[in-house]
Protein backbone atom coordinates (compact mmCIF):
# COMPACT_ATOMS: atom_id res chain seq x y z
CA UNK A 1 0.00 0.00 0.00
CA UNK A 2 1.30 3.43 -0.71
CA UNK A 3 -0.51 6.47 0.43
CA UNK A 4 -0.72 9.77 -1.58
CA UNK A 5 -2.36 13.35 -1.80
CA UNK A 6 -3.97 15.30 -4.79
CA UNK A 7 -4.53 18.89 -4.77
CA UNK A 8 -7.96 19.68 -5.65
CA UNK A 9 -9.91 22.88 -5.60
CA UNK A 10 -13.13 24.73 -4.06
CA UNK A 11 -15.13 27.64 -4.45
CA UNK A 12 -12.91 28.74 -1.10
CA UNK A 13 -9.82 27.37 -2.07
CA UNK A 14 -7.38 24.76 -2.47
CA UNK A 15 -7.55 21.45 -0.51
CA UNK A 16 -5.70 18.22 -0.35
CA UNK A 17 -6.88 14.90 -0.60
CA UNK A 18 -5.56 11.84 0.57
CA UNK A 19 -6.14 8.66 -1.19
CA UNK A 20 -4.14 5.03 -0.85
CA UNK A 21 -3.13 3.10 -3.61
CA UNK A 22 -2.73 -0.61 -4.13
CA UNK A 23 -1.04 -2.90 -6.89
CA UNK A 24 0.80 -2.32 -9.93
CA UNK A 25 0.48 1.91 -11.33
CA UNK A 26 0.92 0.53 -14.52
CA UNK A 27 -2.34 -1.52 -14.52
CA UNK A 28 -4.73 -0.18 -16.71
CA UNK A 29 -7.59 -1.71 -14.69
CA UNK A 30 -7.93 0.58 -11.76
CA UNK A 31 -10.80 -0.17 -9.42
CA UNK A 32 -11.64 3.31 -7.32
CA UNK A 33 -12.79 2.18 -3.57
CA UNK A 34 -15.02 5.07 -1.94
CA UNK A 35 -16.09 5.10 1.70
CA UNK A 36 -19.26 6.24 3.20
CA UNK A 37 -20.51 9.26 4.72
CA UNK A 38 -18.69 8.91 8.17
CA UNK A 39 -15.99 6.49 6.87
CA UNK A 40 -12.57 6.50 5.24
CA UNK A 41 -10.38 5.04 2.47
CA UNK A 42 -9.23 2.28 5.56
CA UNK A 43 -12.58 0.40 5.45
CA UNK A 44 -11.58 -1.33 1.85
CA UNK A 45 -7.81 -2.07 3.41
CA UNK A 46 -8.84 -5.99 3.44
CA UNK A 47 -10.70 -5.60 -0.32
CA UNK A 48 -8.05 -3.71 -1.65
CA UNK A 49 -5.52 -6.43 -0.36
CA UNK A 50 -7.02 -9.15 -2.60
CA UNK A 51 -7.62 -6.90 -5.63
CA UNK A 52 -4.22 -5.74 -5.96
CA UNK A 53 -2.60 -8.36 -7.57
CA UNK A 54 -5.56 -8.26 -10.56
CA UNK A 55 -6.40 -4.52 -10.59
CA UNK A 56 -4.75 -0.96 -9.58
CA UNK A 57 -6.96 -0.22 -6.07
CA UNK A 58 -7.23 3.45 -4.88
CA UNK A 59 -9.13 4.91 -2.10
CA UNK A 60 -9.61 8.36 -1.47
CA UNK A 61 -10.29 9.98 1.73
CA UNK A 62 -13.30 12.09 0.46
CA UNK A 63 -12.96 15.78 1.60
CA UNK A 64 -13.19 16.74 5.71
CA UNK A 65 -12.82 12.75 6.53
CA UNK A 66 -9.90 11.05 7.06
CA UNK A 67 -6.79 12.35 6.47
CA UNK A 68 -8.11 14.69 3.55
CA UNK A 69 -8.40 18.43 5.15
CA UNK A 70 -11.46 19.99 5.53
CA UNK A 71 -13.24 22.89 3.29
CA UNK A 72 -12.92 26.10 4.56
CA UNK A 73 -16.50 27.10 3.88
CA UNK A 74 -18.65 23.93 5.01
CA UNK A 75 -21.38 24.47 2.12
CA UNK A 76 -18.89 22.90 -0.06
CA UNK A 77 -19.68 20.06 1.56
CA UNK A 78 -22.16 17.99 -0.91
CA UNK A 79 -22.28 15.60 -3.71
CA UNK A 80 -21.05 18.62 -6.47
CA UNK A 81 -17.56 18.82 -4.76
CA UNK A 82 -16.92 15.20 -4.17
CA UNK A 83 -17.42 14.90 -7.96
CA UNK A 84 -15.48 17.31 -8.52
CA UNK A 85 -12.44 15.97 -6.28
CA UNK A 86 -13.40 12.59 -8.18
CA UNK A 87 -12.58 13.95 -11.39
CA UNK A 88 -9.04 15.80 -10.53
CA UNK A 89 -7.84 12.35 -8.64
CA UNK A 90 -9.07 10.30 -11.89
CA UNK A 91 -6.87 12.77 -14.18
CA UNK A 92 -4.36 12.39 -11.72
CA UNK A 93 -4.61 8.64 -11.85
CA UNK A 94 -4.71 8.47 -15.58
CA UNK A 95 -2.00 11.12 -16.68
CA UNK A 96 0.97 8.94 -16.81
CA UNK A 97 -0.76 6.90 -18.86
CA UNK A 98 0.04 6.66 -22.80
CA UNK A 99 -3.60 5.81 -23.66
CA UNK A 100 -5.20 7.00 -20.64
CA UNK A 101 -8.64 6.92 -22.88
CA UNK A 102 -7.70 2.86 -22.85
CA UNK A 103 -7.98 3.02 -18.79
CA UNK A 104 -11.01 0.29 -17.16
CA UNK A 105 -12.60 2.45 -14.35
CA UNK A 106 -14.07 -0.06 -11.97
CA UNK A 107 -16.51 1.87 -9.17
CA UNK A 108 -16.72 0.19 -5.44
CA UNK A 109 -19.36 2.44 -3.34
CA UNK A 110 -20.50 2.33 0.27
CA UNK A 111 -23.41 4.91 0.63
CA UNK A 112 -22.13 8.26 0.16
CA UNK A 113 -19.74 6.55 -2.66
CA UNK A 114 -22.38 4.57 -3.90
CA UNK A 115 -24.40 7.87 -5.03
CA UNK A 116 -21.03 9.67 -5.81
CA UNK A 117 -20.51 6.63 -8.24
CA UNK A 118 -24.05 6.96 -9.79
CA UNK A 119 -23.63 10.11 -10.36
CA UNK A 120 -19.75 10.36 -11.82
CA UNK A 121 -21.60 6.91 -13.93
CA UNK A 122 -24.57 8.61 -14.98
CA UNK A 123 -22.42 11.58 -17.31
CA UNK A 124 -21.41 11.31 -20.73
CA UNK A 125 -18.54 9.99 -21.65
CA UNK A 126 -17.95 9.01 -18.29
CA UNK A 127 -14.60 6.52 -17.57
CA UNK A 128 -16.73 4.05 -15.29
CA UNK A 129 -17.31 0.87 -16.78
CA UNK A 130 -18.18 -1.58 -13.76
CA UNK A 131 -20.35 -0.15 -11.10
CA UNK A 132 -20.46 -2.06 -7.71
CA UNK A 133 -22.94 -0.48 -4.75
CA UNK A 134 -22.92 -1.35 -1.27
CA UNK A 135 -25.77 0.01 1.45
CA UNK A 136 -27.23 2.46 -1.22
CA UNK A 137 -29.80 2.66 -3.72
CA UNK A 138 -32.57 4.83 -5.63
CA UNK A 139 -34.38 4.68 -2.14
CA UNK A 140 -32.84 5.56 0.97
CA UNK A 141 -35.11 4.72 3.62
CA UNK A 142 -36.72 6.94 6.47
CA UNK A 143 -34.89 4.41 9.03
CA UNK A 144 -31.35 4.52 7.28
CA UNK A 145 -31.07 8.52 7.72
CA UNK A 146 -32.76 8.53 10.93
CA UNK A 147 -30.14 5.80 12.14
CA UNK A 148 -27.04 8.03 10.78
CA UNK A 149 -28.63 11.08 12.46
CA UNK A 150 -28.15 10.10 16.11
CA UNK A 151 -24.25 9.96 15.51
CA UNK A 152 -23.56 12.33 12.20
CA UNK A 153 -21.77 15.53 13.63
CA UNK A 154 -21.53 14.11 17.24
CA UNK A 155 -17.75 14.08 18.49
CA UNK A 156 -17.78 11.57 21.43
CA UNK A 157 -14.74 10.99 23.90
CA UNK A 158 -13.72 8.18 25.06
CA UNK A 159 -10.99 7.32 28.08
CA UNK A 160 -9.44 4.21 26.21
CA UNK A 161 -9.63 2.86 22.55
CA UNK A 162 -11.40 -0.58 24.08
CA UNK A 163 -14.65 2.47 24.75
CA UNK A 164 -14.05 3.70 21.15
CA UNK A 165 -14.36 0.35 20.08
CA UNK A 166 -17.38 -0.43 21.82
CA UNK A 167 -18.75 2.71 20.22
CA UNK A 168 -17.92 1.79 16.76
CA UNK A 169 -19.38 -1.70 17.66
CA UNK A 170 -22.52 0.06 18.25
CA UNK A 171 -23.32 2.20 15.81
CA UNK A 172 -21.59 0.05 13.34
CA UNK A 173 -24.02 -3.34 14.40
CA UNK A 174 -25.63 -2.97 10.95
CA UNK A 175 -22.30 -3.48 9.07
CA UNK A 176 -23.02 -7.15 9.69
CA UNK A 177 -20.50 -9.58 11.42
CA UNK A 178 -17.19 -8.61 12.25
CA UNK A 179 -14.62 -10.77 13.88
CA UNK A 180 -13.23 -8.87 16.67
CA UNK A 181 -9.34 -8.39 14.25
CA UNK A 182 -11.95 -6.49 11.63
CA UNK A 183 -13.65 -4.43 14.43
CA UNK A 184 -10.23 -3.18 15.44
CA UNK A 185 -9.26 -2.02 12.62
CA UNK A 186 -12.19 0.00 11.84
CA UNK A 187 -12.14 1.28 15.13
CA UNK A 188 -7.98 2.53 14.63
CA UNK A 189 -9.07 4.40 11.62
CA UNK A 190 -11.60 6.03 13.09
CA UNK A 191 -10.35 7.05 16.32
CA UNK A 192 -7.77 9.92 17.17
CA UNK A 193 -6.04 10.32 20.54
CA UNK A 194 -5.72 13.81 22.01
CA UNK A 195 -3.47 15.71 23.57
CA UNK A 196 -4.40 14.45 27.46
CA UNK A 197 -4.58 10.35 26.21
CA UNK A 198 -8.70 10.71 25.60
CA UNK A 199 -9.59 9.16 22.09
Amino acid sequence: MQEHVVQCLSPSGLHQMHYTEWGQRANPRIVICVHGLTRNCRDFDALAQSLETEFRVVCPDVVGRGQSEWLADKQHYGLPQYLADINTLLARLTADAEHATEREILWVGTSMGGMIGMLLASLARTPVRKLVLNDVGTLIPKAALERIGKYVGLSPTFNTLADANAYVRYVSASFGPHTDAQWDHLTRYNAKQNADGTW
